[in-house]
């Protein structure tokens, strides 16, 4: 019994010594913003430039859309833009006067419609919930093409635990934010680390180990910096994202939008994702498994290989 309570501690330790070192990293991301292609109230669409054709990136609500554009050599659009892709970024923003009161469904319909009826893209791609958004918009306006990345729709697919978890969790936070009328993201992490508490406590507990200017420890930082930063959510979204969707599977009961849009898909699922996990995939379109984690897929060493190229083919074809 000794040597385990010993051997919590120690690992205790390391955690919180990896924490604090991640605290007193000196990395900043300091890409520039591109500019606005176009804007709907307080939601932008941030043009990558190049010459190939417009496709516009929906991104989740939940933390900022950087993550598609994480750093110099491992962003994504950056990327495209320089092999025949003109990607459009939505940028969601923090939510102004115009947005405070936007549902899920508002936003789809007053914030990505209008963006998409400008942009006139030649395909769509959602990530996360962005892809949950895209999908519902496939079933509103004619698409071209659209491309899924570890989008969540069956969340049944979660098991009845981990939605009970966060159902509890919710009930917490509901009281708190509802005075303030958004949701503070420092609210809204901890209800996503109880997807994978064991795997958060490890992730620090490894990087407590690296030296400091080791390009896997800037890259850690670069991705916890994304992962915990971000605007709140309007209430009203947080709402409907936690009750119609992950404890009503609005969506995986077909009860929420059109789940079968009459255009080409491409569905990318993470095999190895706690955040949106295979069993909550959309059954739709050409499916492709990725041996990669939720935003490893997205910018891990081999992303370039497994996603960012088979994309590009598949935009392009």
């Amino acid at each position: 019994m000794s040597d385990a309570v010993d051997g919590d501690r120690e690992r205790t330790a390391a955690v919180l010594a990896g924490v604090r070192a991640y605290q007193a990293h000196p990395y900043r991301r300091s890409l520039p913003a591109p500019p606005a292609a176009a804007s709907v109230g307080g939601v932008r669409l941030l043009d990558y430039g190049g010459p190939g054709v417009p496709v516009v990136f929906v991104p989740s609500l939940v933390n900022p859309p950087s993550v598609l554009d994480l750093a110099p050599g491992n962003s994504l659009l950056r990327w495209l833009s320089r092999h025949g892709v003109r990607p459009l970024l939505v940028d969601w923003g923090a939510p102004g006067p115009g947005e405070r009161r936007l549902s899920i469904d508002g936003y789809l319909d007053e914030r990505l419609l209008p963006l998409l009826r400008q942009a006139e893209p030649r395909a769509v791609v959602g990530y996360c919930l962005g892809g949950t958004m895209a999908l519902g918009a496939a079933g509103a306006i004619p698409l071209p093409k659209l491309a899924l990345i570890a989008t969540p729709w069956r969340f049944a697919g979660y098991g009845d635990g981990q939605r009970a978890a966060l159902g509890r969790a919710w009930t917490g936070i509901e009281p708190a934010a509802e005075p303030l009328g958004v949701v503070p993201m420092e609210m809204v992490q901890p209800l996503f680390w109880q997807l994978d508490p064991a795997g958060t406590a490890a992730k620090f507990e490894r990087f407590g180990r690296l030296p400091p200017d080791d390009e896997a420890a800037r890259a850690f930082v670069a991705l916890e910096d994304w992962a915990n930063d971000g605007p709140p959510l309007s209430l009203p979204a947080a709402r409907q994202c936690f009750e119609d969707f992950f404890a009503a599977d609005a969506p995986g009961r077909g009860t929420w939008r059109g789940g079968s849009p009459p255009c080409p898909v491409l569905n990318l699922v993470s095999a190895r994702d706690r955040i949106v996990p295979a069993g909550a995939a959309p059954e739709v379109g050409r499916r492709v498994d990725i041996a990669a984690g939720h935003v490893g897929m997205v910018v891990g060493s081999q992303a370039r290989k497994k996603l960012w190229e088979p994309l590009r083919d598949w935009l392009l074809d």
